[in-house]
């Protein structure tokens, strides 16, 4: 599903670059400012959806602070703020600031690859001075509904002190709302039931945040924070023709979340060779939920209240033993927090839920150490070890204490086959990090699997990854990369069934209850082929035209813990693929351009149940830039031209899939509408 936050869109336009310096040594490629000359870019996200051969990664959402990052860096160092969108900081830095973009390959001495092989610096401008930016924009729906929004961005400094704030709000919406027929079929093919299904799903979502730096005993300290509210609501209907009696089936699922966050980070150099970083961060989020399911008289409410917080220090030690080696050495801690409260009442009588009341505690710590070496200017070698030590324990529903330990090494190379030619390799152990999300019950009730446990008993997954890849560059501005990579896992997290006793307190009788839930359901492997492509129009006989592509191939298999039977991940797309085109007519003040996403499909393995969800068509958005005054710009796109579909199939048993036999198939085939979006923004100061 696509969600659109009117705020979170940002002008993706691409023009054919000028030419750029040769590549430097240690990996390094330049994009100084003057390489987007002509083109309608306006500050870092922008400006990196041009550079060739790059894919921007905006990290994972993990606990801790090494496994979250992205693949860009800023001045050299990572942004400190975790819940702030690495897209959403980028989009903050504008053009005026910045002086060049390099891009390392492979890496370099002095550079934290942070894990990637590719990685990307925005390196800005020294001095102050004021700078601002005010966006207005709307979305409008195609059933009468809009999305408006705001942004102010504010900030200054005299080039030693330098301080910026952000405050913004944008309604958003999830595809806008779906609608279509909702039929289930019989195993023998006749029809049971038929109806009409109507979603939406829209809310708002408000965020203060602010930023300051300036010296501090010998070094810089820099202080951040985020204040972040979000509601939301989902609201599904099916009225029933057939059979006629059947009535009307709705579920309506609100939440609101509030999130905190303030950071500290502390640089520090000890001469020319060796520098000091210190990180301080901490998180606290509020979740509240119900859902609740009323269909024929009867009523299904479930209600779940969770806080989450997060504690994160880390301080790392790096030094430049010389032009072509350098170290890390450093250390990371993490106090993480969960408490979840749940419940769920069939008809106003309270019923059984598994792990629905626990607290959940986990101490971390991680050493590490790392080294960047070039033996050969056409080489580069990129290794780390890593030692995770943590300790998880849960009360309440239920109890346990377990301790993990982890080595994760880590060995990288970079080979220059040719100036314009580089081949990558990489060796990796890595561990997954246990979801908190995994750890307490949820509903999913329009899809009738009704509630599913928590299980704060699972192990991380763990995994040897191998991977591969050549990049080839052209014409000075074209890139193709093609990456292989293959994961042997174990302790995969999937879905299985857990069983409770009871008695049931309408009979007196004892009776037992099945429910689904996170588990871990042993060893598989998982191959993945990435090939990315940027293609600049010049050649072709005409200027200012670029073309980019992503495409993800997968392919896994893991043993089904219900059937012992080979399948492929859960919720794993075999397939995805994406095209970008843009084209600047610079004479006229004008960008266009259009996007264009695949369709994807799904598959989701319970114990009693199979859901196949797959969006046919593609995902079309067309757009033009105007730029009405040198400072201002009026973007207008219009999204889902070929309105795009979603399907859902779910085959339910009458119990386990082993031995149980198809109930039902569930089908609905939904089809969301076209949106027209308009934003102005406007750029002031120096």
């Amino acid at each position: 599903m696509l969600i659109a936050t009117v705020l979170a869109q940002a002008a993706v336009a691409a023009a054919p670059p000028a030419a750029i310096a040769p590549p430097q040594t240690q990996g390094v490629i330049s994009y100084p400012v003057t390489f987007f000359a002509g083109q309608q870019v306006a500050n870092a996200a922008e400006m990196l959806a041009r550079v060739p051969g790059f894919t921007l990664d905006t990290g994972n959402s993990v606990r801790g602070f090494e496994g979250a990052a992205g693949n860009v860096i800023v001045d050299g160092a990572r942004p400190t703020s975790k819940t702030d969108n690495l897209e959403e900081i980028l989009r903050r830095i504008p053009i005026s600031q910045i002086e060049r973009i390099d891009v390392i390959r492979g890496g370099a001495p002095g550079i934290d690859m942070q894990g990637k092989t590719v990685i990307a610096n925005v390196v800005r401008k020294s001095g102050g001075g004021f700078r601002g930016l005010f966006a207005v924009a709307n979305n409008h729906l195609w059933d009468g509904r809009n999305m408006h929004g705001m942004r102010l961005e504010l900030s200054g400094g005299d080039g030693v002190r330098t301080w910026e704030g952000v405050a913004r709000y944008g309604y958003g919406n999830d595809d806008g709302g779906q609608f279509g027929p909702r039929v289930r079929f019989a195993p023998d093919g006749s029809i049971i039931r038929e109806g009409r299904h109507d979603s939406e799903s829209d809310g708002l979502q408000q965020i203060i945040s602010g930023a300051y730096s300036q010296p501090l005993l010998g070094g810089r300290v820099s202080l951040n924070g985020r204040l972040f509210w979000d509601s939301w609501k989902s609201e599904e209907t099916t009225v029933y023709s057939r059979p006629a009696d059947l009535g009307v089936a709705n579920d309506v699922n609100p939440y609101d979340e509030f999130q905190r966050e303030f950071g500290l980070r502390f640089n520090r150099d000890f001469g020319p060779k060796t520098k000091l970083e210190v990180v301080a961060l901490r998180t606290d989020q509020d979740y509240h939920t119900y859902d609740l399911f009323t269909f024929r008289g009867d009523t299904d409410d479930y209600r779940n209240t969770r806080d989450i917080s997060e504690t994160i220090g880390r301080t790392v030690l790096k030094h430049q033993w010389s032009p072509s080696l350098s170290f890390e050495l450093g250390g990371e801690g993490a106090f993480n927090k969960l408490d979840s409260r749940a419940k769920f009442f069939h008809n106003g009588v309270a019923e059984p839920l598994p792990a629905a009341n626990v607290t959940v505690e986990e101490t971390r710590g991680e050493v590490f150490g790392k080294a960047i070496w070039r033996p050969a200017a056409a080489w580069t070698i990129d290794g780390s070890l890593r030692f995770e030590a943590s300790k998880i324990s849960s009360d309440g529903d239920v109890m346990l204490e377990k301790k993990l330990q982890f080595f994760k090494p880590r060995l990288a190379a970079s080979w220059d086959v040719r100036p314009d030619t580089q081949l990558r390799v990489r060796l990796e152990r890595t561990v997954g990090q246990l979801d908190f999300d995994d750890f307490v019950a949820g509903t999913d009730f329009t899809a009738g699997t009704g509630v599913s446990a928590g299980n704060p008993d699972l192990n991380p997954e763990r995994a040897w990854v191998g991977e591969a890849a050549i990049e080839q560059r052209f014409w000075k501005s074209g890139a193709v990369t093609v990456t292989f990579r293959h994961s042997e896992l174990r302790d995969v997290i999937d879905r299985g069934p857990v069983t409770i006793k009871r008695v049931n307190p309408q009979t007196g009788l004892p009776e037992v209850l099945t429910f689904d839930q996170p588990t871990n359901i042993g060893d598989g492997t998982k191959d993945e082929l990435i090939a990315t492509f940027t293609l600049p129009s010049d050649r072709m006989g005409w200027k200012g035209g670029l073309l980019r592509g992503e495409l993800n191939k997968r392919w896994s298999k893991v043993t089904d813990p219900t059937t012992f039977e080979s399948r492929t991940i859960s919720k794993l797309r075999p397939l995805e693929w994406e095209v970008h085109y843009s084209q600047d007519l610079p004479q006229w003040g004008l960008a266009v351009g259009g996007d264009y996403y695949s369709g994807w499909s799904q598959t989701s393995y319970r114990y009693n149940f199979v859901s196949d969800v797959k969006l046919h068509n593609g995902y079309f958005v067309t757009w033009v830039e105007k730029r009405l005054q040198p400072q201002t710009v009026l973007r207008v796109e219009v999204a889902n031209l070929f309105e795009r579909g979603i399907r859902f199939n779910t085959r339910q048993y009458d119990g386990p899939r082993s031995d149980g036999k198809l109930l039902y198939v569930d089908d609905r085939d939904l089809k969301p509408g076209q949106s027209v979006y308009i934003r102005v923004r406007h750029t002031f100061g120096a």
